[in-house]
C-alpha cells in the first residue's frame, strides 16, 4: 500500500474509505502474527500504521478545506490579463 500523501489526495473520498479499511485489516493481521511470533518482517507494521495516518490526514485536510479536492472535469483558470 504505502502511498504518499499526494497520491492519495487524488483519490474520491469512498477510495480513500476502502483503503483505510484494508490497511486496518492488515494492521490486525500482522498484530496477531506478532502476537503469535509468526512475524517476519516488522517495518511492515510500521509502514501500515504510517499508511493509515496518511489516510486519516488526507481526510481531515479535506473536512477542513485545507486542500481543494481536484476534479479532472474543472480546468485550470488561467488570467489573461
Amino acid at each position: 500500500m504505502n502511498e504518499k500523501a499526494a497520491e492519495l489526495r487524488g483519490l474520491e473520498e469512498d477510495e480513500l474509505i476502502t483503503r483505510l479499511t484494508e490497511a486496518k485489516k492488515e494492521l490486525f493481521n500482522l498484530r496477531f502474527q506478532a502476537a503469535t511470533g509468526q512475524l517476519e518482517s516488522h517495518g511492515r507494521l510500521r509502514a501500515v500504521r504510517r499508511d493509515i495516518a496518511r489516510v486519516y490526514t488526507v481526510m481531515r485536510e479535506r473536512e477542513l478545506g485545507i486542500v481543494e479536492i481536484v476534479t479532472d472535469d474543472e480546468p485550470e483558470s488561467e488570467d489573461v490579463a
